[in-house]
């Protein structure tokens, strides 16, 4: 399930938001988009994340017909916002961003919903098998990523970078020769690249100088 929850979302960048409509409003969106520092972001998602449990319990609330499907989907976005915090937060560490601030944040935000979470998943409802699974997996997916956010910040990036080494590893391995130079040729020009995009930031508009 750790694997799971690390795997490459639609963190740090703006062009994953296409897959983001899945579990996240157009609003919600465009408020992720504008915000890319990663601490920031993390709040934001916690933001999203403590909403989706306040609406689960708003359902729970009114023994109306259909709810459990509203919460089953429910359920279903607020772990992928919990998984897009873990990414956030591994991206952030790859590119050696201090994100103590952050991760603090989420340690206690996590550990408030966790205890939410458990204490709907004790109130069993009628229809409490309809949506007992995802309930199941949010419980598991904020107790390690809560987990996660608890380890030393240091520590989880040296975690992050031996894991990327060891996929790297991994899908080099099933390349063939031609494709392996092929990539080597790649990583060599985004690396002479990389300094080039490093800008220091300016105030002026384009055009001026």
């Amino acid at each position: 399930m750790r694997l799971l929850l690390l795997c490459t979302l639609l963190a740090a960048c703006p062009a994953p938001l296409a897959a983001q409509k899945d579990f996240l409003t157009a609003d919600e969106a465009d408020q992720v988009r504008e915000i890319q520092e990663p601490n920031a972001r993390l709040k934001l998602y916690l933001k999203f994340a403590r909403q989706r449990i306040a609406l689960v319990e708003n359902f729970l609330s009114k023994d109306k017909a259909g709810r459990s499907a509203m919460i089953h989907e429910t359920l279903d976005e607020y772990n992928k916002i919990i998984e897009a915090v873990d990414t956030v937060s591994d991206d952030a560490l790859r590119r050696h961003i201090d994100i103590t601030e952050g991760t603090k944040a989420v340690a206690e935000a996590e550990k408030e919903m966790l205890a939410r979470l458990q204490k709907i998943q004790a109130n069993k409802t009628r229809d409490f098998s309809r949506y007992e699974n995802a309930l199941s997996n949010a419980i598991e997916n904020t107790s390690v990523s809560a987990e996660l956010a608890e380890t030393d910040v240091k520590e989880r990036g040296h975690d992050v970078e031996a894991k990327d080494a060891r996929e790297k590893k991994a899908a080099e391995a099933m390349m063939t020769p031609a494709e392996l130079a092929a990539k080597k040729e790649q990583d060599k020009k985004t690396a002479a690249e990389e300094p080039k995009k490093r800008k220091a930031p300016t105030l002026k508009r384009k055009g001026e100088k």
